[in-house]
């Protein structure tokens, strides 16, 4: 057994348990992650982010190039040990850890994921990252046909971000365990999907309940409050600028008409530091 340092940090209460594997490197994550993420009996998370350098393979470049590129990377393991894409939540914790534990003075940080490079802008304080807005991308609308064989389901709205998002917009938005669980497993979706419940609200913001792919019920998901954003524009329920209120907090979306791409605001915490066994 090796003892590994972690960070257990959230964003909007999607919280997940962070390494520095620059120098703790864990050699299964799926299967650490599962052991980990056990609210019962392990640390407790939504699951394992694994903080390291960029990938020349992924590149396919030779190293001096990957600065230009990136300046680091990031593995996320859902709670069931699935790798995810991306996650906005994780990004901005990411920004904060690497900022306050001294690993770059950087307030602009280019974050390499599974979805390709995000762009991280730390809003700092007297040393302090107060918020990040994450430079989401672009959604990728066009994405269907990979995820959604079946065009039976007819209720929402999907939208890619990277990763397969399907939004509902309802007023029953608490449907989200039996719903959830049943879409995400649906036939239509082949790699499985994560699944949006979303009302409109009377001042403009949007209220939104989450179903993760391989995690279940979250409190946030970042991906997911840009899906929402993009789906309620697309539909005409909202502008480009709008507040998505989550179990865990609000992420402030912006779609930018400009460059097409989605920012996302908003907090990250620590919790605590521990060690583990792997």
């Amino acid at each position: 057994m090796t003892k590994i340092p972690f960070t257990k940090m959230h964003g909007c209460g999607n919280d997940y348990i962070y390494v520095d594997a620059l120098h703790h490197p864990i050699a299964d994550p799926a299967a650490t992650s599962i052991v980990w993420s056990n609210r019962h009996k392990g640390i407790g998370s939504d699951g394992l982010v694994l903080i390291d350098k960029p990938s020349v393979s992924q590149f396919d470049l030779p190293e001096a190039s990957l600065p230009i590129l990136a300046d680091f990377s990031m593995r996320i393991f859902n709670a069931d040990g699935s790798e995810a894409m991306m996650c906005g939540n994780a990004s901005r914790c990411i920004g904060k850890y690497l900022y306050e534990r001294g690993l770059t003075n950087k307030t602009e940080i280019r974050l390499q994921t599974l979805s390709g490079i995000k762009v991280l802008h730390l809003h700092v304080s007297d040393g302090i990252v107060d918020s990040v807005t994450v430079d989401m991308g672009e959604p990728k609308l066009d994405d269907e046909s990979q995820y959604v064989p079946s065009k039976n389901l007819s209720l929402g709205v999907f939208v890619s971000m990277g990763n397969p998002h399907y939004v509902i917009f309802t007023d029953d938005v608490n449907q989200v365990g039996e719903t959830g669980r049943e879409l995400e497993y649906n036939p239509a979706f082949p790699l499985r999907c994560n699944i949006e419940f979303a009302r409109i609200e009377s001042d403009g913001s949007i209220r939104t309940r989450v179903w993760e792919r391989g995690s279940g019920i979250t409190l946030a998901c970042g991906t997911g409050a840009c899906a929402t954003a993009v789906a309620a524009f697309l539909t005409g329920r909202a502008g480009r600028k709008v507040d998505i209120v989550m179990d865990g907090g609000t992420l402030n979306i912006e779609w930018c008409e400009a460059d097409n791409h989605l920012y996302m605001t908003g907090p990250a915490e620590f919790v605590f530091d521990g060690e583990a066994e792997t």
